[in-house]
C-alpha cells in the first residue's frame, strides 16, 4: 500500500478539544468525528486510543499551528509535546500538516452552511481536522512534513 493510498486520521490539537477527521480508505476525502474534551488526562488518551482502534488510520495528521512567519508559538511547542506523547503510545507514522486558517475557514464553511452558534462550537475542532486533512491529502507525498 502506498503512502497515498491509504486511511487517515487528522488531529487539530487544542487544550480543551482535540478535533478529529477520518479519510476514507484511498486517502482522498475528508470527514470530522466528534471532537474528544479534554478534561482528565488519562481518560482523554483512553478515549484517543479507542478512536484509533475503531477507525483504523494507517498514519496520522497532526496540525501544527504555525507563527504566520513559520516559527513556533507556545501552542506550536504544546502541539509537538502532544506529538512526542502520542509517538510513545501508537505505531504509526505521524506527519505534521502546517494549519494555517484552518479554525478560521472551518467556521466560515460552518456558519455558510447554516449552523446555529451553539452547533457551532461543538463542531468547529473537528471541522478545523477535517480542513487539515483535506490540505494534507492535497499535498503531494513528497511535501508531506513526517512529526
Amino acid at each position: 500500500m502506498t503512502m497515498s493510498k491509504m486511511k487517515y486520521l487528522a488531529l487539530d490539537f487544542g487544550l480543551k478539544r482535540v478535533g478529529i477527521a477520518v479519510s476514507d480508505a484511498g486517502g482522498r476525502l475528508a470527514f470530522p468525528r466528534p471532537a474528544l474534551v479534554r478534561r482528565e488526562k488519562e481518560q482523554f488518551w483512553q478515549e484517543l486510543l479507542a478512536v484509533f482502534l475503531k477507525e483504523e488510520p494507517q498514519a496520522l495528521v497532526i496540525g501544527l499551528p504555525l507563527l504566520p512567519g513559520g516559527g513556533d508559538s507556545l501552542t506550536t511547542r504544546q502541539a509537538r509535546n502532544f506529538t512526542a506523547s502520542l509517538k510513545r503510545r501508537v505505531c504509526l507514522p505521524l506527519f505534521f500538516m502546517p494549519e494555517e486558517l484552518s479554525s478560521y475557514e472551518a467556521e466560515a464553511l460552518l456558519r455558510e452552511a447554516g449552523t446555529r452558534k451553539k452547533g457551532l462550537k461543538n463542531r468547529l475542532d473537528s471541522a478545523a481536522a477535517a480542513r487539515i486533512l483535506e490540505s494534507f491529502l492535497a499535498q503531494p507525498f513528497e511535501k508531506r512534513m513526517t512529526a
